[in-house]
């Protein structure tokens, strides 16, 4: 079994995952299917990415809404392990990548004669994609105060 053709990284879901809380149902869509349709021109994949994106996009809210604190979420805040903390972020960012990865690689295989091996590519890579997101976190997304 060669491990290359079951870890696929997806970072541009980290594009769809951080935008801030107040921003619009509609501009949300929007963003997401630009960016699937951006990935679909560089790997030719007949709408593949635009669809899965703008579904994530959709979902967003409902999963944003699912996990919300009690009190809401602060005005100003991005979904950001530094701003909502890890316990918060690992829910989103991992609900949301798998069900990118879920309908991703159902929809590119498209038959159920594979499903375990499908569910085995989507479990690996949404991990992989997870911690690579997880790691962009801790490298670019600080808080500005001195420690």
């Amino acid at each position: 079994m060669r491990m290359g053709s079951y870890i696929i990284l997806f970072p541009y879901i980290l594009f769809i995952l951080l935008l801030p809380f107040e921003t619009p149902k509609l501009v949300v869509l929007v963003c997401a299917f630009f960016t699937g349709l951006v990935i679909d021109m560089f790997y030719d994949t007949a709408g593949m990415h635009a669809a899965v994106c703008t579904l994530i996009g959709f979902l967003r809210y409902y999963i944003l809404k699912l996990i919300a604190p009690r009190e809401g979420y602060d005005a100003g805040l991005n979904p950001t392990i530094d701003s909502m903390g890890s316990t918060w972020f690992i829910t989103y960012a991992l609900s949301i990548i798998f069900i990118h990865h879920m309908f991703f690689f159902y929809m590119e295989i498209f038959r159920f004669s594979e499903f375990f091996k499908t569910l085995l590519r989507v479990i690996l890579s949404s991990i992989g994609t997870f911690i690579f997101v997880y790691i962009i976190q801790f490298l670019f997304y600080k808080s500005g105060k001195i420690k």
